[in-house]
């Protein structure tokens, strides 16, 4: 494993690219020292379930286990995705064409987790770079190169990009998956993300109606705010296309 002034790090997002990374870094022998998990509280039942998954896997790989972070308030308290949005009227920022709700519940907790970790403090301390690896496929080339500047001017991480150097696009990452012996782990994301597709909000509405109940009640409340959108769907809203019986409020 890393040293005192090395460490390697891993964003792991419970889909499958980074699980895919995971297993590749143990295939290559690349040692990993810090797998992080920033949950929004608002994860699918799938993604929360694999998570449990992954862990007993990477303990009987010689793995460190997952760290789950999350956004807290000034006073430590924690706060979701949801409450945040519940609280100030609004949808997920995404809604809107923004990424805020990825910089505040994604990233942010992992930096504030990395600022306050001993051994990523050695690092800086050293005046070296904490290496993180991304798990964009071969298939992303178009993500990795639109961030190539910030990465090479980023003080505290080395960006790493495994998937892309060796070859492992959305197919050949499923089948290192596959031959792990793990389940494939389903699409990462909130029950209520502004970008999930039709199929998949029906399947959120029949499988797990206490979610897409949860999801309609957010709607509802943002209604009065929203003003260049409809609703979750953003230009429709996901309560008057998929879900008129689901009431929240007890009047519709």
């Amino acid at each position: 494993m890393g040293g005192e002034t090395h460490i390697n790090m891993v964003s792991y997002g419970g889909g499958v690219n980074s699980t895919a990374l995971l297993v590749g870094l143990h295939q290559h022998r690349i040692p990993v020292d810090l797998i992080l998990f920033a949950d929004t509280g608002a994860e699918h039942p799938h993604t929360y379930a694999y998570l449990d998954i992954m862990d007993r896997w990477l303990k009987g790989h010689g793995m460190p286990p997952i760290t789950r972070v999350y956004k807290t308030t000034r006073d430590s308290k924690r706060l979701t995705l949801e409450q945040e949005c519940l609280q100030s009227g609004t949808l997920p920022s995404i809604a809107y064409g923004f990424k805020r709700c990825s910089l505040k519940h994604k990233i942010g907790p992992q930096e504030k987790f990395c600022n306050h970790y001993l051994p990523c403090q050695k690092v800086w301390a050293a005046g070296k770079r904490v290496v993180k690896f991304i798990g964009y496929d071969a298939g992303e080339g178009y993500r990795s190169d639109k961030v190539l500047l910030g990465d090479l001017a980023d003080p505290k991480y080395s960006k790493w990009y495994p998937l892309m150097e060796w070859g492992w696009d959305r197919a050949a990452c499923m089948q290192a998956i596959e031959n792990a012996g793990l389940p494939q782990p389903g699409k990462s994301s909130c029950f209520f993300c502004p970008s999930m597709r039709a199929e998949e909000i029906i399947h959120l509405r029949d499988h797990h109606p206490d979610l897409f109940r949860r999801a309609i009640a957010l709607e509802d409340n943002a209604r009065p705010n929203l003003k260049t959108v409809q609703g979750l769907g953003r230009n429709y809203s996901w309560k008057e296309r998929y879900g008129k019986e689901f009431c929240t409020h007890g009047n519709c």
